[in-house]
């Protein structure tokens, strides 16, 4: 019974949980989403505590660089050196002390020192006062060391640095990994499909402008009632930038479609919608699981225009040839534009980085068979490197291609330039994760 207990109190308090957590995440590798889907399903956190949990882990990930650094700096062991769980539990506090502006500092400690063991207990409140006591001050590799600097600073793997530095400058790859932190709105798709859907928001929601406007809204949170419309088919979850993709695509009602990579399926919900439900949608993917996804989130909504099946995107099916009057190929890719929503991803490698392009490639020319004379393909990633990006499309309008560039203009973000358009990661009114859209037509 008093392990029960024990086991009950950990999983209810958002700092016991966060540390539980972020050990499973380091030692087994596990995704942070999946984890803390898992976790918050168990129901034992409820209201701020559940968005406080959600905030520490997603949060000690994405500074993990940074917050090491400070450790090596305030404790007597190099952070490698340290116990899993005294690490962590560090990583922690110093989050919700230099990140977190609603937190006070003896909430911070007082709260971080309770959730570990008795004997972490003084050191975990040692490091984390001595380093109040130094006005939270801590040391960076200097400015004309860029890549060290931007590294340490804004917690991302050297390869990720350069990948961004090499496509954009350094200049740009700091504001792309600066406003990549911290918490971020969440986009809705409205299911339109159901009348009255624009109007019929949940509190909390503001309705999206410009190229979304009737389409899409903006919640800070996922509360109960928000929960309950993705339950109910009202509305899906799904980032501004790739609801643009699927909207320049420009499907009509009645149109033949393909979405060769479409697992979990939002881009072919969005373009569903915007056919109407008229036409007929196939949902490629190499992966039957995720299959599943789109089949029963389709159902949700209320579509019954898409069709599932297994496909190796770079072997293309001869009995397809030119027979979709659209194509949309979100290509994987190494998801440099949604560090902010995925954490791990700033921790990748140049090996997972630069095989990509290969594959990308491939999948485009497939893909590029499937398009009607007269058609349109549409080539995103979820991404922010010209290699994976314009240098992939590019290959679509060689010379003596059966494709041209389709100029686009997205209200509120941007026009395209010889096809092709990159969205950064920006706040405001109109936040968007970092991705890249080109767009082509079969010459008729």
């Amino acid at each position: 019974m008093k392990a029960a207990a024990t086991a009950a109190a950990a999983a209810s308090d958002p700092r016991k949980a966060a540390i539980r957590s972020l050990i499973r995440i380091e030692k087994d590798g596990r995704y942070s989403n999946l984890e803390t889907e898992s976790v918050l399903r168990g129901g034992e956190m409820t209201g701020p505590d559940r968005r406080l949990y959600s905030r520490l882990v997603y949060g000690a990930i994405e500074r993990k660089i940074t917050l090491d650094l400070i450790i090596s700096q305030y404790s007597k062991l190099p952070p490698e050196r340290l116990d899993p769980e005294c690490r962590i539990a560090l990583r922690l506090g110093l989050y919700q002390l230099l990140f977190s502006d609603r937190i006070p500092d003896h909430a911070a400690v007082s709260g971080t020192v309770g959730a570990v063991r008795e004997r972490f207990r003084g050191y975990v409140n040692g490091v984390l006062r001595s380093f109040i006591r130094a006005e939270k001050k801590y040391r960076l590799p200097p400015r004309d060391r860029a890549a060290e600097y931007l590294s340490a600073a804004y917690s991302a793997s050297p390869s990720v640095v350069s990948v961004l530095t090499e496509s954009y400058g350094e200049e740009r790859a700091e504001e792309i990994l600066s406003s990549s932190a911290g918490e971020r709105p969440i986009c809705l798709r409205l299911n339109t499909l159901r009348s009255g859907a624009s109007s019929r928001l949940p509190d909390g929601a503001r309705p999206a402008e410009g190229a979304l406007a009737g389409i899409a809204a903006f919640a800070d949170a996922l509360t109960p009632e928000i929960r309950r419309g993705i339950e109910n088919g009202d509305w899906f979850v799904e980032d501004a930038s790739s609801i643009i993709a699927a909207e320049t695509l420009g499907a009509l009602p009645g149109d033949s479609v393909a979405d060769v990579c479409s697992a979990p399926g939002g881009k072919s919900f969005s373009t569903a919608i915007r056919m109407e439900n008229r036409g007929n949608l196939a949902s490629f993917d190499i992966r039957e699981n995720k299959l599943s996804l789109v089949r029963d989130g389709a159902a949700r909504l209320g579509i019954d225009i898409i069709r599932t099946e297994r496909r190796d995107g770079r072997s293309p099916d001869e009995s397809l040839f030119g027979s979709f009057d659209r194509v949309l190929v979100d290509a994987p890719c190494s998801g440099l534009g949604v560090i902010g929503k995925k954490p791990e991803i700033r921790y990748k490698g140049a090996d997972e980085i630069s095989l990509l392009p290969g594959i990308q490639r491939g999948i485009l020319e497939a893909s590029a068979k499937y398009v009607a004379p007269g058609g349109v393909i549409v080539y995103s990633t979820c991404t922010l490197n010209r290699k994976e990006n314009e240098e992939v499309a590019s290959s679509l309008f060689t010379p003596g291609s059966p494709f041209e560039p389709v100029g686009f203009d997205v209200p509120g973000v941007g026009k395209s330039e010889g096809g092709m358009l990159t969205i950064f990661p920006r706040a405001g009114e109109f936040p968007t994760d970092g991705f890249f859209i080109a767009a082509g037509r079969k010459k008729s």
